[in-house]
């Protein structure tokens, strides 16, 4: 007999156009239940503009042969992806920045934040060329890629303490407890900022996941944070634009991968609106989903490794991590995955803003 839990997988099996129209409900409502309309335009602005930037570079990464290369490791579905372009994030991170930098009025903290942005785009964007030049999986070493992400991370902290009150160093933690860091904070702040965008990183594994989950992570931050940034707002809104706007290429079936161009760069501008708008604890609820993803990771090489027998070969606690890769295993499709993911990561920044009653 079939269990109740596979008659609602096979039941609930959204098409990719179905998830970019509930993505856009999603945004639209939230947008529209905590925000007034004016307020909300460089979301509007960036989706539609990076939309159409996407049928202009699309056909180019597909003629100069920028195809992803598809691990034969991973999932055997996978394998049909072959030839799809990746690099996608060059499309539409670069618009979204610029659009943010125009409608928050290039402040200070836009300026640092978009640089760190399209810091760690150019990170991704080194590692996916090398992959394509290579014509292997091995882009940037993990520790080239580690040094160049941490030196950016300096640097945007560097600019915090020399800029920033000194009150920065402080994190405010549920039921009104604040923790004062000082000097630690500076190691922490480096930390989420490498953390998240390896996290992201991580995520971008199926079909408009990265994408969607990004583009309601970084709206729900930009609500938060607008209360006493409206600069960071628009910031943040543009970047949820440029992210719907890539969806409509990046929907399953997708005809462009953000990579690491993109990917790298929507954890590092989440992190480092964040910090510098004082919000890590709600950036950690908000980014629960990407946080699990890497958790997912780590338990998986940490539980092979412990269970090693004579011959070095271990147990696996998944089928295949991060977790989205377990789940495939497990029977569902690409599709059920990104709604439930679209879902959960909806009511986490809900319960967010709820929680600190923003309206």
């Amino acid at each position: 007999m079939e269990t109740n839990t596979s008659s609602v997988k096979r039941l609930f099996n959204p098409s990719g156009w179905f998830l970019l129209g509930f993505l856009a409900l999603i945004l639209i409502v939230v947008a529209f239940t905590f925000l007034d309309a004016v307020a909300i335009l460089p979301l509007f602005l960036s989706s539609i503009v990076s939309a159409i930037l996407g049928y202009i570079v699309v056909p180019v990464l597909q003629k100069i042969k920028a195809s992803q290369i598809i691990q034969e490791d991973g999932p055997q579905s996978h394998l049909k992806k072959a030839g799809t372009p990746t690099m996608g994030g060059i499309f539409f991170i670069p618009t979204a920045v610029i659009i943010g930098l125009i409608m928050g009025r290039f402040t200070p903290e836009v300026i640092a934040v978009a640089l760190v942005t399209l810091a760690y785009g150019f990170i991704g964007w080194v590692d996916d060329w090398q992959i394509l030049r290579k014509k292997t999986n091995m882009g940037l070493t993990p520790k080239q890629k580690l040094v160049l992400q941490i030196a950016f991370a300096v640097v945007f902290c560097f600019w915090m303490s020399i800029s920033q009150p000194d009150s920065i160093t402080n994190v405010s933690l549920p039921f009104n407890i604040i923790l004062p860091l000082s000097f630690l904070f500076w190691f922490v702040a480096i930390f989420v900022i490498v953390a998240e965008s390896n996290a992201t990183n991580l995520t971008d594994g199926v079909d408009g996941l990265a994408g969607g989950t990004g583009a309601i992570a970084f709206l729900g931050l930009g609500i938060l944070t607008g209360v006493n940034h409206p600069d960071l707002l628009a910031f943040c809104l543009a970047i949820s634009g440029g992210c719907l706007g890539f969806i409509v290429h990046n929907r399953n079936k997708a005809s462009v991968f953000m990579g690491d161009t993109g990917s790298l760069a929507l954890g590092a501008g989440l992190a480092a609106v964040g910090i510098l708008s004082q919000n890590l604890w709600a950036l950690f609820i908000i980014s629960l989903l990407f946080f699990i993803e890497s958790l997912s990771v780590i338990a998986q090489v940490s539980y092979y490794k412990a269970t090693k027998d004579q011959h070095g070969k271990g147990k696996r606690l998944f089928k295949m991590a991060p977790i989205h890769h377990h789940l495939e295993l497990s029977g569902w499709t690409e599709t059920q995955i990104v709604g439930a993911f679209y879902v959960i990561n909806t009511i986490l920044i809900l319960l967010v803003l709820m929680k600190l009653k923003i309206y």
